[in-house]
């Protein structure tokens, strides 16, 4: 099934946030070894030379590393992953605050109806 992506943004930030959020949702374990390019492509219906550059970056950034003979694999640094969580969550909190804003809601506005939520969830 192919993944959810925008033509509004690079396709391969797409692809890898997709990454880093299965990796985070534990889709990917730390240690583990990822899917090759071709079969990462094919799921995600782009092209190998995309999934290639997504990969690359997620190299550059120590969250992938490659082993010569064997493939790539996902880090086992804690702290990193722990980082990368972090800072994806605080995207998505930004993303929703500004959303919100644009809504015309305030801060006290926003919290009060997050304190809603969060109580109706807990119920079910």
């Amino acid at each position: 099934m192919p993944w959810d992506l925008e033509n509004d943004r690079p396709i391969y930030l797409q692809l890898m946030e997709r990454i880093q959020q299965d990796i985070i949702k534990g889709v990917y374990q730390p240690g583990g070894k990822i899917p090759s390019v071709r079969e990462l492509a094919l799921e995600a219906a782009v092209n190998p030379n995309t999934m290639q550059k997504a990969l690359s970056e997620l190299e550059r950034s120590g969250l992938v590393y490659s082993q010569r003979t064997s493939g790539r694999f996902i880090t086992e640094d804690k702290k990193l992953l722990s980082h990368m969580k972090s800072k994806l969550a605080k995207t998505h909190i930004h993303d929703f605050f500004t959303s919100m804003r644009q809504l015309g809601f305030c801060d006290e506005e926003i919290l009060e109806l997050v304190t809603e939520a969060i109580k109706k969830e807990t119920e079910q």
